[in-house]
């Protein structure tokens, strides 16, 4: 009877223990919280990347800094913190695990097209009716455009239906990046059924979320410029910075510009028996299945409208659900018509988890950095700060909450977490002015785009560079200049409709801005 009462004791003491323990690693603050301190990892990180232009170490590198920040500088906490609080807590994380899942899928599903000659057949066919650079990329910029369910799911489903075509007419694949880029995030975030519009509509607490969405698109300086830059430096053949690098290198055949290639996936042998067809049927199945994933996922089939399905969707569980069944689908298709067996299709699954392993080891670092970043209060920073900032000019809060938003997103690496951060705030304080809450909450829409576009450690440009098979490195290096210019114009279109409150002013002088930097670049470049 002794040994069962000491063995309750024993229980409750360890129960007790274990709940002092929890609450007072809960209760821990570190020294560093909230204050600049906390978005030091991230710069570190980035700079590191854009310097030795080796992402991997310097994203390893920035998560240190972030768990010594944390930790005190002392050796035990900071591995703990790392490991147990980083890359353990991403790696388990649900949403995480559905968007790794989609990844390779969809690394196994372009294996499939190009084993079963579709992606042969389409460059044979696009040949035949695209018949310039131009025309190569204005087709990857319209197939971008109308890709605009999900960034990863347009970035990686452009990538390996244009990369063909574009390496046919010698479009370095720095440019083709750029290019899925600006069509991925720009676009979703102005498209009213896309996983942004949902996320958006989520972070808009007591007001009609999707009608301000609607309301806000054509106040979304950054992501409507970009996308005017792209097709104006096309159609003019402007190229300034490293892009015009690599861009006259790629003319002269190599589309590169670099050594390493192992972000390259190894061709296989191309099936000459397959039609246009075999590229075509997969990826309408990867659209079909993906938005029926997406509004299941929000209770579409339980009652919901599509519109309210959408917007509760779960994107992470969607798409991995439908990427899912689109590969079995395209598998039975194969086997039954004989373009490939099963045993070759089977083959295909590890063959694009291989193509993919890059793609998820940046992620994961990527997320982990992240990890680090809101362990050292980098949200409560930003938070205090806007607030502070709402007693400044009211009419050029527009222009600062982009600002703040670029770098928030472009130190963190996600816009989706810049809109968790800012636009509450936004909505406090234009709550009895409509028309400003509005022109705010694109800002703050316009600035998380613009920074998620320049970060190196943001999922959507990782997920551009693996769909170009580009250097990320490069891919960042290269953008950046074309970003920035946009951001400019960006910054001074919210000054004028601050203080004008009219989109007929700003928008169009974004236009004519942009359109004299790029003549004016030409003409130096021709000089």
């Amino acid at each position: 009877m002794r040994n069962v009462f000491r063995t309750v004791f024993m229980c409750l003491m360890f129960l007790v223990m274990s709940t002092l323990g929890f609450a007072e690693e809960q209760a821990y603050q570190p020294a560093l919280y909230a204050t600049f301190w906390s978005l030091v990892p991230p710069v570190v990180a980035i700079v590191l990347a854009l310097i030795t232009k080796e992402v991997f170490s310097s994203l390893f590198l920035g998560i240190t800094v972030g768990g010594l920040f944390y930790s005190g500088f002392t050796f035990e906490k900071t591995v703990t913190h790392i490991l147990q609080n980083g890359f353990i807590k991403v790696l388990s994380d649900s949403y995480n695990v559905g968007i790794l899942i989609f990844l390779v899928v969809l690394g196994a599903m372009v294996c499939l097209m190009n084993a079963a000659g579709g992606s042969l057949a389409f460059g044979t066919w696009a040949s035949k009716k695209i018949k310039s650079r131009v025309s190569a990329q204005l087709a990857t910029i319209l197939l971008g455009c109308l890709i605009f369910v999900d960034d990863y799911f347009n970035c990686l489903t452009v990538g390996s239906v244009m990369r063909p075509v574009t390496d046919k007419f010698n479009v370095s694949r720095a440019k083709l990046a750029y290019i899925i880029d600006s069509t991925a995030a720009p676009v979703c975030i102005i498209a009213p059924i896309s996983s942004w519009a949902a996320a958006v509509t989520g972070f808009v607490p007591g007001e009609d979320g999707f009608s301000i969405f609607i309301n806000a698109i054509p106040y979304n300086f950054y992501a409507l410029l970009t996308i005017f830059m792209l097709i104006t430096l096309v159609v003019f053949k402007v190229d300034y910075g490293p892009m015009k690098t690599h861009e006259d290198n790629a003319v002269n055949g190599d589309l590169f510009t670099t050594e390493d290639r192992s972000f390259v996936v190894e061709a296989t042998q191309e099936n000459k028996r397959g039609s246009v067809l075999d590229l075509i049927i997969p990826i309408a199945l990867l659209i079909v299945c993906c938005v029926m994933g997406m509004i299941y996922t929000g209770g579409f089939f339980s009652g919901a409208t599509f519109v309210e399905a959408f917007s509760g969707s779960d994107a992470s569980l969607g798409l991995s659900m439908g990427s899912i069944f689109a590969m079995i689908i395209t598998i039975a298709i194969y086997s039954a018509r004989k373009v490939l067996s099963f045993h070759d299709c089977m083959n295909c699954i590890p063959e694009g988890f291989k193509a993919m392993v890059p793609a998820i080891i940046i992620l994961t670092f990527a997320w982990t950095l992240k990890s680090m970043t809101d362990s050292l209060g980098a949200a409560p920073y930003v938070a205090g700060f806007m607030e502070t900032s709402a007693s400044a000019l009211m009419n050029m809060l527009p222009a600062i909450i982009f600002v703040v938003g670029c770098g928030l997103a472009f130190a963190t690496g996600t816009s989706w977490g810049t809109f968790g951060i800012l636009i509450p705030i936004v909505v406090a304080v234009f709550e009895n002015n409509p028309q400003m809450m509005i022109i705010a909450i694109s800002a703050c829409m316009a600035g998380a785009v613009c920074g998620d576009h320049c970060s190196p450690i943001s999922d959507t440009t990782i997920m551009a560079s693996a769909g170009a098979q580009s250097n990320h490195v490069n891919h960042v290096y290269t953008q950046l200049p074309y970003a920035l210019t946009v951001a400019s114009v960006t910054f001074v279109s919210y000054i004028i409709v601050g203080y004008t409150k009219s989109l007929l002013l700003a928008l169009p002088f974004g236009m004519l801005a942009l359109t004299g930097i790029l003549f004016f670049m030409r003409a130096k470049n021709s000089k």
